[in-house]
């Protein structure tokens, strides 16, 4: 098996962890980019994003991760809008 196909195999193996796991992040993109993996995506919190990045830690270990994962809070605004 080559490189290529080894990573290929890992990145589906941490997509299927991922939606099964506590995270259950379906929304989360993870691709090969040269020799480096991109995990991106909006997350709901930080501590998500921390528990997705461990776990891709875990299973792309030996593979450089780079990341663009963004918290986005999806709470109700405390105050109105102002309008001008």
């Amino acid at each position: 098996m080559s490189h290529t196909e080894t990573a290929e195999y890992r990145i589906a193996h941490l997509r299927e962890r991922l939606a099964k796991g506590s995270a259950a992040e379906m929304g989360v993109r993870i691709e090969m980019r040269g020799d480096s993996v991109l995990l991106s995506g909006s997350v709901p919190s930080a501590a998500c994003r921390d528990e997705i990045l461990r776990i891709a830690e875990d299973e792309l270990s030996g593979l450089p991760v780079r990341q663009d994962l963004v918290v986005v809070c999806a709470t109700a605004p405390d105050h109105p809008e102002e309008l001008a």
